[in-house]
C-alpha cells in the first residue's frame, strides 16, 4: 500500500524504521533494565496482535516489538497507556505533560511523547551482584523523570561497580558504583587475602605490613571497587554507608569518531549526581540555542568546551566534600588510517566555546 509517512515524527513516537516499507520497531522503555515481569504478557500481546509475533532485548534494554505496521502504530499506542502510566509515571515519578521542562498537553493515548533522552541502561547492581556497589534501577528510576521527556538527546549507562560491565566509558554519562573502604585493623588476622585480591583484581594499593602484619594502603589509586571486602575472611575491611559515584563523560561509539570516556566526578554522592543532571537540558539548550537537533551528549560537549560545559553542569551543585573535579578532558578519539600510502581521514574539528 503506497502512503505518506513522516518517519522523523513517527520515530520521535518511539518507532524505528525497518527495512520492510511501512512496518515499524517499537521501543519500549525499560528504565534500569527492570521491570515487573506481569509486563510479559503486555510485551507478548503487542508482538502478537500487532507485530511478526518476535520481540527483541534492545541495546538499551528495551523491549524493541519488531514488525508493526504504519496503521496499526495508533492502537499500539492506546494499548501503551497502561505501561507508560504505571512504569514511567508511576514508578518513576515522570511528568508526560512537560517535555524538556515546557508544558504540553499528553494524551495518554498516543504513545511515549519523544525519543530524545534514551532509555537509561543499567548493570543488576547490588540487588544481585555479590561485587555491586548500588542498587543501579533505584537510581536509574531516579533519574528518568530528570531527562525525560526531552527533545535533547542523552545515553546513560549505570554500572554498580568499576568492573563496568555496562559499559558506562562508552556513552555520554557515565555512573559508576564506587565504595569508600574502612579498616579495622583489630579485626585483620594479617592473612593478605585482601593484598592478593587487589593485585590480582584491582589497583595494587594494598601491602602487608612485614613488621605489624596489618595492612597498609596508598590511597591515591584506590578504584572503589570492594574486592578488599569481599576477600576478607574476618570483615577488616567495610564500605562507607554513604553511597559514591564516579561519573564518566563524553564517551561514544559509532563509525566517525568513537572514544572512551573520560573521569569527570570520581566520589559524589547520588545528591551531586542527581543535581548534576537536573543542569542537562539547560547545558543543551545553551549548546543548541534552544533548538534541539539529533546530537548526543558528547557532540555537545565538544562544541561548548570543557571548561563551559563544567560551569554550567556544575551551577547550583554543591558539592561532598570527598567529591573530586576533573580540572580538564582530553578525549582520544580513533583517526582511521588507510593502508595504503595516503594521507590519513580528516578528523572533525569542534567549534570553541560561544562568546
Amino acid at each position: 500500500m503506497n502512503q505518506d509517512i513522516d518517519i522523523k515524527k513517527v520515530r520521535l513516537n518511539c518507532y524505528r524504521q525497518s527495512k520492510v516499507p511501512g512496518e515499524f520497531m517499537l521501543q519500549m522503555r525499560v528504565p534500569g533494565g527492570m521491570v515487573d515481569a506481569k509486563y510479559l504478557a503486555s510485551i507478548e500481546h503487542i508482538a502478537k496482535t500487532w507485530g511478526d509475533g518476535n520481540f527483541h532485548f534492545g541495546t538499551r534494554q528495551t523491549f524493541d516489538i519488531t514488525g508493526i505496521k504504519y496503521e496499526d502504530i495508533p492502537a499500539v499506542n492506546a494499548y501503551l497507556e497502561d505501561y507508560i502510566k504505571e512504569v514511567d509515571a508511576a514508578l518513576c515519578g515522570v511528568d508526560m505533560d512537560t517535555v524538556a521542562h515546557e508544558p504540553r498537553d499528553w494524551d495518554p493515548q498516543s504513545g511515549y511523547p519523544t525519543i530524545g533522552a534514551r532509555n537509561i541502561t543499567a548493570c543488576i547492581g547490588n540487588y544481585h551482584c555479590i561485587c555491586g556497589n548500588c542498587n543501579t534501577f533505584e537510581l536509574a528510576r531516579k533519574i528518568e523523570p530528570i531527562i525525560f521527556p526531552s527533545h535533547y538527546h542523552i545515553k546513560i549507562n549505570i554500572a554498580g561497580c568499576p568492573n563496568d560491565c555496562n559499559k558506562a566509558h562508552l556513552c555520554d554519562f557515565g555512573i559508576i558504583g564506587v565504595a569508600k573502604m574502612v579498616y579495622h585493623p583489630e579485626r585483620c588476622l594479617g592473612c593478605g587475602a585482601c593484598v592478593r585480591a587487589c593485585e590480582k583484581g584491582a589497583t595494587r594499593v594494598l601491602s602487608l605490613n612485614k613488621d605489624t602484619y596489618k595492612i597498609d594502603k596508598d590511597p591515591c589509586c584506590c578504584v572503589g571497587c570492594g574486592e578488599c571486602v569481599r576477600a576478607c575472611p574476618a570483615s577488616a575491611w567495610t564500605r562507607r554507608e554513604t553511597k559514591f559515584y564516579r561519573v564518566i563523560l563524553g564517551g561514544r561509539t559509532g563509525r566517525q569518531t568513537p572514544r572512551t570516556g573520560k573521569m569527570f566526578l570520581n566520589w559524589a554522592t547520588e545528591e551531586v549526581v542527581l543535581g548534576v543532571l537536573k543542569n542537562w537540558q539547560k547545558f543543551s539548550a545553551w549548546v543548541m540555542d534552544y533548538k534541539p537537533e539529533y546530537l548526543h551528549g558528547g557532540h555537545l560537549i565538544d562544541r561548548a568546551g570543557y571548561k563551559k560545559f563544567k560551569e554550567i553542569i556544575l551551577d547550583g551543585v554543591e558539592l561532598n566534600p570527598e567529591c573530586l573535579v576533573a580540572e580538564d578532558i582530553f578525549w582520544h578519539e580513533t583517526e582511521y588510517r588507510s593502508n595504503f600510502n595516503v594521507k590519513p581521514i580528516a578528523m572533525h574539528q569542534t567549534a570553541g566555546p560561544r562568546e
